[in-house]
Formats: structure tokens, C-alpha cells, sequence
């Protein structure tokens, strides 16, 4: 980012490939709205470029870049509608999306659609601080004290997030161990 910074625009392409996929997957899975996650992801670059100039060093880069990402999608809950739900897309199944090139038996398959639909719901019906956290340590690799400055919550109160969320999402799993 200082490279980029200071002038080097081939520094953004290297960002951009490096943190792209963690970004649009953390936006998709908090929104649950392909539109609305690809709308959040460009508005969040966009903001890393205005910004680039009074960028400073102050932690690690992608901690910096998913502040952006969690401050953007704030300002979208602020800014939407009260309706529940409202942002659901039925049809925006991302497994499907997904192509796989192994083969499997039909069964061996069948039950690993079944396990990651069902940890897909999971993540879902996480609370939204819970959902977060954990999407932001899977999702953006960060640690818990990257998560809380991040999110603007003390390293404490980000540990006991993630540790509900894996709580819950290692319960709804059990049948699967």
C-alpha cells in the first residue's frame, strides 16, 4: 500500500489480486445479496483509492482495508430500509457457483453439498457481531486483535464473538463429526 501510495499504480493491481476474493466473499456472506456484496466490494476500493494518499501505516494492511470493508457495510445497514430480510437473494447460491473438477461418488458428494449448505445456513443465522468476526478471521485471515480494531471493540469482547460463533457453528455441525 505505501508503494502504491507514492505512485506506483501496478501496487494496487498486487492488492486488488491479493485481497479481492476475502473481501467480496466477507461482503456476500454478510449481506446474503450478490448486488448488494458487488455494489459494497466496488465502493470499498473506490475508497481505498481516494484514500491512498493519507494512508499511513498503523497495522497490518488487510486489518486497514476490512476497517473500510466493515465501515461501508455499517453505512449500509444505516442506510437501508427496516424490512427483514429484504436483501435475501433465493437465487444466489454460491456453492453452485463454484465449479469442481474431482470426482466423487454420487453419496460422498451428495453429503458434502448437505455439510456446506448447512454451514452456509449456520453462518447465516449467526448474530450480525458474531458473523462478522468470524467471517472476518476465515474470510480475511485476520487475528482477534486485528478483528477488534477492525470492528472498533476491544480484543475481548472480539475473542468472545468468535469464540460464540464457533460455539454455535461447531453445534450445528455435530452430526457431521
Amino acid at each position: 500500500m505505501l508503494c502504491y501510495r507514492d505512485g506506483d499504480a501496478g501496487a494496487f493491481d498486487v492488492l486488488y489480486e491479493r485481497h479481492r476474493g476475502g473481501v467480496y466473499r466477507y461482503f456476500l456472506r454478510q449481506c446474503r445479496n450478490a448486488a448488494v456484496a458487488e455494489e459494497l466490494f466496488q465502493d470499498v476500493w473506490m475508497n481505498l483509492i481516494r484514500a491512498r494518499a493519507a494512508y499511513a501505516v498503523r497495522a497490518k494492511f488487510s486489518t486497514y482495508l476490512y476497517r473500510l470493508a466493515h465501515n461501508r457495510l455499517v453505512d449500509h445497514y444505516r442506510q437501508r430500509q427496516p424490512a427483514a430480510g429484504s436483501d435475501v437473494a433465493e437465487d444466489c447460491d454460491v456453492l453452485e457457483s463454484v465449479p469442481d473438477e474431482r470426482v466423487r461418488p454420487a453419496e460422498v458428494s451428495l453429503d458434502l453439498k448437505e455439510q456446506a449448505a448447512r454451514l452456509m445456513t449456520l453462518i447465516a443465522e449467526l448474530p450480525h457481531e458474531q458473523r462478522e468476526a468470524f467471517l472476518l478471521q476465515q474470510e480475511g485471515g485476520l487475528t482477534i486483535e486485528e478483528i477488534a480494531s477492525a470492528t472498533g471493540v476491544p480484543p475481548e469482547t472480539a475473542k468472545s464473538r468468535l469464540r460464540y460463533a464457533l460455539a454455535k457453528l461447531r453445534r450445528g455441525m455435530a452430526p457431521w463429526r
